[in-house]
């Protein structure tokens, strides 16, 4: 299985005409031009054709291409199969690990979409173009930015996972303040069999992207084992996370227990 595993694995190639163009749609049913912006991309190539495969807890290698994981799992990523070159990689679509595999001409594996017509290079162009143009987030997150809160995060909440992930990733609507980011702000949590009483915290290195600043990825220090687990967020004074301006995170709400939980899963197996 290739890590960056772009668009494909199986996919029927639904989301392209019988001369191999993407079709224009979105999720919403609108129609929506190919051009040379996220949202376009988004609705012409990642949803109905990526996210075939790329969705949902058996994602390839976590990568999930749906509209709402998308842009933080690719902008300044690396990938786990050459973890030396960026999923996506702003202003350089050379060095940019999707280009390569779309192209057909990365180091390690096949080109994408796996098993399927590749996407014509009219298409991939305007990828290309995107990515020379700095990667820019889609107008739709520019939109939620008013409130400061968390857009997404995977695994999400109740998935079961075949394997450990190698990071958790969060997405937010606004730019994170790096400086509020620590062990405090968040938990991850062992919370089944004998760490179920006591529920055992598990070590995380947090970081963001350098030019995607709504994201922030959290990689445990050690691989997780088989098992279940939560992330939560500090509902202590002066460790809660904040945006750039200072604007306080509007944190979920709190369970019967006063916990903050941004994510439960489970792992089932260990490699």
């Amino acid at each position: 299985m290739v890590a960056l595993s772009l668009c494909g694995c199986s996919g029927s190639g639904a989301g392209l005409d019988s001369n191999g163009q993407p079709l224009s749609g979105s999720s919403s049913g609108g129609q929506v031009a190919l051009s040379a912006d996220f949202d376009a991309i988004q609705a012409n190539v990642f949803t109905p054709i990526c996210s075939v495969c790329h969705a949902g807890a058996t994602a390839p290698e976590g990568l999930r291409l749906d509209a709402a994981h998308s842009y933080s799992l690719l902008v300044n990523v690396p990938s786990t199969e050459e973890p030396s070159i960026l999923r996506v990689k702003p202003g350089d679509p050379t060095n940019s690990y999707i280009i390569q595999k779309l192209q057909g001409h990365a180091a390690v594996g096949a080109q994408m979409p796996l098993g399927e017509t590749p996407l014509p290079a009219s298409t991939i162009a305007f990828i290309v173009q995107w990515i020379t143009d700095g990667a820019q987030a889609d107008a739709s997150a520019v939109a939620m930015a008013a409130a400061f809160q968390i857009a997404s995060v995977a695994p999400e909440d109740g998935d079961v996972l075949p394997l450990p992930p190698a990071q958790i990733a969060i997405a937010f609507t606004r730019e994170l303040d790096a400086t509020r980011i620590d062990s405090a702000a968040l938990q991850l949590q062992r919370i089944d069999g004998a760490a179920a009483a006591v529920p055992m915290a598990i070590a995380l290195e947090p970081s963001m992207p350098a030019a995607n600043a709504r994201a922030l990825l959290l990689t445990p220090r050690a691989p997780l084992t088989a098992g279940q687990y939560r992330l939560l967020l500090s509902g202590q004074g002066g460790s809660g996370l904040s945006a750039r301006d200072g604007t306080p995170m509007l944190a979920p709400a709190a369970d019967a227990n006063g916990d903050r939980i941004i994510t439960r899963f489970t792992v089932a197996a260990t490699p």
